[in-house]
């Protein structure tokens, strides 16, 4: 690695959506950003999560100055138990970042060896010879984090998973000003969210699905379950929030729920609003009483929904007349398996409402104008599309559309060629048959199954 220049190296995440793994090489050493997981799919049967293969940078562990996590998402922290103890590098993360990976660490016996720094937003730190400081941006997560890290040849902007929710219900709306300001003293590359892409105008505000939410279960006269994704804290308060407009009583069903609760209340979120009902209290209560969150929006066969539907919860069924409401997106490569859960819940008689019927979602990724807007106030001199398939990174809209900047403004150049102070490096993206094999494969994707992850 030459001296005299900054390195950039995606290791998973760049090409495909998921398993996150960057690293920044700079003098030496390498600052590692993220280090997430993606899930099986019916193209790989009996595999449930597949990790970046970490195999360049376990080979250089000697100067892998730190791992920095940008929010607390499976996609961006779910391998640090598989993989951290090939690394043996510090960890920084926020207080809620840190609550999770600490119940993760704790199921793998890791919690007392690889233990978190924990760091504050707009509080600079020297990680090597990189200077760190986390912007605080807002997404489907409490706490996400751009990361700006500064080096001698140049500032780099690592947006992370980012939206501009101006109503984002848990945390504060991102703050222009700030943005514009760090663009307004120079930056040299910004790495950034491309996942939304191909979606016109804006994501929407998490503070319109809650008023959408309270219009629709007031509709419903008998039990209502919503399922939507655990992580999205404020979509847990909104559950709480229609619970008590509607006359009910909120309670949650699911084991991930549960951990995400914790590891809210543990960090100051949520403690306006009365515990959740465990499983066995929401069963007692008469069932236009109930407002139920449920894990399993995708189908997971083992979530809570699932059960519920297949009639083998022990505390919770679902009769004709009751209500489910799938407040989350279609993951692609799920839709097969949301589509059996949902026939199973017609087959019980019981109404099911998606986002196609009512809007009951808003994404956590920008969509174009949003886009438009970062770029404008961060004003990078490259820009570097990550977290999206080939064909999101290769969109022109991301950084080059013209209707979308003001006359006169300088329009960043997509990465081509290496600069004398800044080179990306993106491995070849081979195809998933050849990367991730059954477990025991010589694949050099490290893949992990249930029964050996731990």
């Amino acid at each position: 690695m030459s001296g005299d220049a900054l390195h950039f190296l995606p290791l998973g995440g760049a090409g495909e959506i998921g398993m996150n793994l960057n690293l920044f090489g700079y003098r030496g050493r390498w600052l590692m950003v993220d280090l997430g997981v993606t899930f099986g799919d019916p193209t790989i049967p009996g595999i449930d999560v597949i990790t970046p293969d970490p195999e360049f940078i376990v080979e250089r562990k000697d100067r892998l100055a730190g791992l920095v996590l940008t929010h607390a998402h499976e996609d961006h922290i779910g391998a640090v138990p598989h993989l951290w103890p090939r690394l043996k590098c510090p960890i920084y993360a926020t207080g809620f970042t840190a609550s999770v990976l600490r119940r993760k660490l704790a199921e793998a016996d890791l919690e007392d060896e690889a233990r978190i720094t924990p760091i504050e937003a707009g509080a600079p730190f020297d990680v090597g010879p990189f200077n760190v400081e986390l912007v605080r941006l807002t997404h489907s997560i409490p706490e996400p984090n751009a990361l700006l890290i500064r080096t001698p040849l140049g500032a780099v902007f690592h947006t992370g998973d980012w939206k501009l929710d101006p109503e984002p219900l848990i945390g504060a709306p991102v703050d222009e000003a700030a943005l514009r300001g760090i663009g307004d003293a120079g930056v040299l590359a910004l790495i950034g969210d491309s996942t939304n892409v191909f979606e016109d105008g804006r994501s929407g505000s998490e503070s319109d699905v809650r008023k959408s939410l309270i219009d629709l279960v007031g509709r419903f006269e008998r039990r209502v379950a919503i399922a939507a994704f655990a992580s999205n804290v404020a979509r847990l308060e909104t559950i709480a929030a229609v619970a008590k407009a509607t006359g009910r009583h909120a309670a949650l069903c699911g084991r991930s729920l549960w951990r995400m609760n914790d590891a809210a209340r543990e960090n100051g979120y949520l403690r306006d609003w009365p515990r959740f009902l465990g499983e066995e209290d929401a069963a007692k209560l008469p069932r236009h009483k109930v407002l139920i969150a449920c894990t399993g929006s995708q189908g997971e066969p083992r979530a809570a929904l699932a059960r519920i539907a297949a009639g083998s919860h022990p505390k919770i069924g679902f009769d004709e007349g009751d209500a489910v409401v799938f407040s989350s997106r279609k993951i692609p490569g799920n839709e097969r398996a949301i589509a059996r859960l949902q026939d199973m819940l017609v087959h019980r008689g019981v109404e099911v409402v998606t986002e196609s019927e009512h809007f009951v979602h808003v994404s956590g990724h920008p969509a174009r104008d949003e886009l438009v807007d970062m770029y404008q106030w961060i004003r990078p001199q490259i820009a570097v599309p990550v977290h999206g398939e080939r064909r999101h990174l290769h969109e022109p809209a991301i950084c080059t559309n013209p209707a979308g900047w003001p006359a006169g403004a300088r329009h960043p150049r997509r990465l081509s060629q290496p600069t004398a102070r800044w080179s990306a490096w993106r491995p070849a993206r081979r195809p998933l048959s050849k990367r991730c094999t059954a477990a025991g494969s010589r694949s050099k994707a490290r893949i992990c199954s249930r029964s050996t992850a731990r």
